[in-house]
């Protein structure tokens, strides 16, 4: 296979993206150009600055993220869940000569409405790399997927990391504090809060009351944090799935290592696999496709 593609990640404040020839990476290239930062400018407009140069008239372009949202270039359909693994690559949207937008995926009953966007590429390369039938992907939006051999079957949301972010900056919780250091002994005590308590709400003055009675170092709250909304998420979230299935994290290695460690307090077996490192092998596995 020497076919070239461009692959893209575009994200709601980020953009990624890289030029393959087969499977090996000639170039990859960063940008600020998320969905919602593109400052006036058109997505052909960005999409044609960030791959100067990769003679874009003669490369398809396969994208995922939230370019694919109704704020992004085209509200591409969701796949209902369960959704085939092979149908994930083979219902592309095309919203551009030789690009195309890979749709995301979601779950609609009275008991479970659910959307992603960028996971469901992510998920593609982790099936390969690393077979599992229950996959945790931390994140901003911490996924939590069910599959089995074909398909994605369930999956639920839980929105642990936008929440640290809002409390840390946008509320009492987080007002007057200093810079904030790596603590892991902070992290390890919300933790083990967190995992003992998840009814998460009364917990959440005590972070403030907890530093303004010195109880906490104010600069180790937002570790304290993490361990705490991170230990209710998976108390809350585990018990809804087999005890026996091992559980594949699909993130980046430091978030990573915090839901190990959860997991690794009440017993739960886990492997890991680079969210990066999935994301790529997956829009791969698409783009191969449409390059040949």
């Amino acid at each position: 296979m020497t076919s070239r593609y461009i692959a893209i990640d575009w994200g709601s404040t980020n953009l990624r993206a890289w030029h393959y020839q087969g499977d090996e990476c000639l170039d990859s290239r960063q940008s600020e150009a998320g969905v919602t930062r593109l400052n006036g400018r058109t997505f052909e407009a960005v999409l044609a600055e960030v791959t100067q140069g990769w003679d874009r008239e003669n490369t398809p372009v396969i994208m995922a993220g939230m370019v694919g949202s109704n704020a992004g270039w085209q509200s591409v359909p969701y796949l209902p869940c369960p959704a085939r693994f092979a149908d994930i690559g083979q219902q592309l949207t095309a919203v551009a000569d030789k690009v195309w937008i890979i749709p995301g995926l979601c779950v609609d009953r009275d008991d479970n409405h659910n959307v992603m966007r960028g996971e469901e590429t992510q998920l593609l390369g982790a099936r390969a790399l690393h077979p599992s039938s229950l996959y945790v992907m931390p994140g901003t939006h911490c996924k939590w997927v069910q599959t089995d051999d074909e398909r994605v079957c369930d999956f639920r949301t839980v929105m642990t990391g936008e929440l640290h972010h809002v409390l840390l900056h946008h509320t009492l919780v987080g007002a007057g504090l200093p810079d904030q250091v790596a603590s892991p002994d902070a992290f390890d005590a919300g933790l083990t809060r967190g995992l003992a308590s998840p009814d998460l709400l009364p917990s959440l003055f005590e972070v403030r009351a907890a530093h303004v009675l010195n109880a906490l170092p104010r600069e180790q709250v937002s570790d304290f944090l993490s361990g705490l909304l991170i230990g209710s998420e998976v108390t809350s979230m585990v018990t809804r799935y087999d005890p026996q299935q091992t559980i594949t994290l699909v993130a980046s290695p430091s978030l990573s290592a915090r839901y190990q460690r959860a997991f690794e307090h009440i017993g739960r077996s886990t492997q890991t696999l680079s969210g990066d490192v999935a994301f790529q092998a997956g829009i791969r596995s698409i783009a191969h496709a449409v390059a040949n």
